[in-house]
């Protein structure tokens, strides 16, 4: 009886025999691990579509805290998972590899569940991440999604052991989180026709400040960690059109209903934009625990910066040559304002341009998107990195499969095949760059995603991929295994109600 896990593990070996049982198993254990105890008996129950009040069998599963299994980082993940005749055994140092190795049960018991009797072969997995961040971004500007939705992407999200959940929270078609101070970026700036019905009245959509504490503590229960974006100082209309004093032109602006990269961005020289920036990042620094926010960088066209008399009054008192060379002095004075509220920045590798002038943090981190690399240069510049390259199997908003019958942007393809194969560490990294390597990410653009069905088909099961290949040793990656095991975990998949792509794989 094979298991099909995904991701691999990194050690597991078969014993003799079987563990049986009549019924969901009881969790047990030390109390150091109750919350995830209690979730996962909860994750077990709704998956099989057993009833509320329907109480599990006698403890069969142990949860048991042990010293460390492994060093550093990757020891708070990592977990030990025994499984005999007589019963089931985890292990770990902390919630995050107790929590790992219940969601690896959970897969075995997709799988072995069966008239009300579970059947799981005998076996020993030793287990822990290639990568510390292993992320997803969804974004919810183009396309708004619920909080149902997202907390079911989640929840299935952490099946696979993804940790970070990189919410895309504002760009030139929304705004969708309310800051206190500035009430007009969500009465303005959430605000939208829905080109899909011009008929339509407008659509406010945002998420209130007890949805986004609900989703993020739902995600943290998960061990999933919650890093918001903020596009700056381009992708902006959404505010603009809130604040329209706050951009080169004066306006009027209006939330775009097209998509694209578009000309008007927050203006450089008016020191009024800092003031919206510090309250953005107010508000991120109360909703979000996570250590990180994302402050964009990508795509800032400069043509607004060369006319506007107010930019080039500051280019002459800086002292800089070119206008790009603004995106670099506010990309250092965003990440200066997010140290004073003890966060570290990310942004999209176009934040390493033109910044000879002001430099950049140490601490901020680069996501390299159009190709590896912004990656290679960011490690060489003693920058941490997360790899997301649009062209290496990481934008699930591309097509599946050259077919016209294949939703997805345009003709841009990535097949399961790419994704399963992108590796954060490219050849030429050298050590020191490579151990700057944070992980990787799958991003899923919403521009032509239009509803959280079709969003599924386009994540899953590409994000399995994504899985394996930052969560197992690169010695074990082999995607003819990934293959054979596919098809029983897409059964798992269904059962949780999520629809998946099954077309050509490579």
């Amino acid at each position: 009886m094979q298991i099909d896990l995904i991701p691999r593990p990194v050690y597991l070996e078969y014993q003799e025999g079987f563990f049986q049982n009549a019924g969901l198993p009881g969790i047990g254990g030390d109390r150091v691990f109750q919350g995830e105890m209690a979730l996962a008996a909860e994750q077990f129950r709704r998956d099989l579509g057993l009833p509320p009040g329907e109480a599990p069998g006698k403890a069969a599963v142990a949860c048991r805290e042990v010293p460390p299994l492994r060093e550093g980082e990757q020891g708070k993940e990592a977990y030990r998972l025994t499984i005999t005749a007589g019963g089931i055994t985890l292990e770990a140092s902390a919630g995050a590899g107790i929590y790992h190795g219940l969601q690896t049960l959970r897969q075995l018991i997709l799988s072995g569940y069966d008239h009300n009797t579970l059947t799981i072969p005998a076996l020993t997995i030793s287990d822990y991440p290639r990568f510390p961040w292993r992320g997803f971004m969804l974004d919810v500007s183009r396309h708004f999604y619920t909080p149902s939705f997202i907390k079911k992407l989640l929840d299935v999200l952490s099946l696979h052991h993804i940790n970070v959940f990189h919410w895309h929270l504002t760009d030139d078609q929304g705004w969708r989180f309310p800051v206190p101070a500035y009430p007009e970026l969500i009465e303005t700036g959430s605000k939208r026709r829905d080109l899909r019905n011009p008929q339509t009245p407008e659509l406010k959509q945002f998420y209130t400040s007890g949805e986004i504490r609900e989703l993020v503590a739902y995600a943290g229960a998960r061990h999933i960690t919650v890093v918001p974006e903020v596009d700056l100082p381009g992708h902006t209309k959404a505010a603009l059109a809130a604040y329209p004093e706050l951009g080169c032109t004066g306006g009027p602006y209006q939330v775009d209903d097209q998509h694209g990269i578009f000309s008007d961005v927050l203006c450089a020289g008016n020191d009024r934009i800092f003031d919206l920036v510090e309250a953005v990042f107010d508000t991120l620094a109360e909703f979000f625990p996570a250590p990180y926010v994302h402050i964009g960088g990508d795509e800032v066209p400069v043509s607004r910066w060369e006319a506007c008399p107010k930019c080039r009054r500051r280019l002459e008192e800086l002292g800089f040559e070119r206008p790009r060379q603004l995106q670099g002095w506010l990309t250092a004075r965003f990440a200066r304002m997010l140290k004073e509220r003890l966060k570290i920045p990310l942004g999209w590798d176009e934040v390493l341009e033109d910044t000879e002038k002001m430099g950049l943090p140490p601490e901020l981190v680069v996501m390299s998107w159009r190709g590896r690399e912004g990656g290679v240069k960011a490690s060489s510049a003693g920058h941490p990195v997360v790899m997301s390259p649009s062209n290496d199997g990481c934008y699930l908003d591309y097509r599946n499969y050259d077919l016209p019958e294949e939703p997805g942007a345009g003709s841009r393809i990535t097949r399961v095949y790419d994704t399963y194969m992108t590796d954060p560490v490219t050849p030429e990294m050298t050590r020191d760059q490579a151990a700057l390597v944070l992980g990787g990410q799958g991003n899923l653009w919403s521009e032509l995603i239009y509803a959280g069905r079709w969003a599924e088909y386009m994540i899953f099961p590409r994000m399995c991929a994504l899985a394996e290949s930052l969560w197992s040793p690169r010695e074990l990656k082999d995607f003819a295994s990934f293959s054979r095991r596919l098809p029983a975990h897409q059964k798992r998949l269904d059962m949780l109600n999520i629809l998946s792509y099954r077309g050509p794989l490579q």
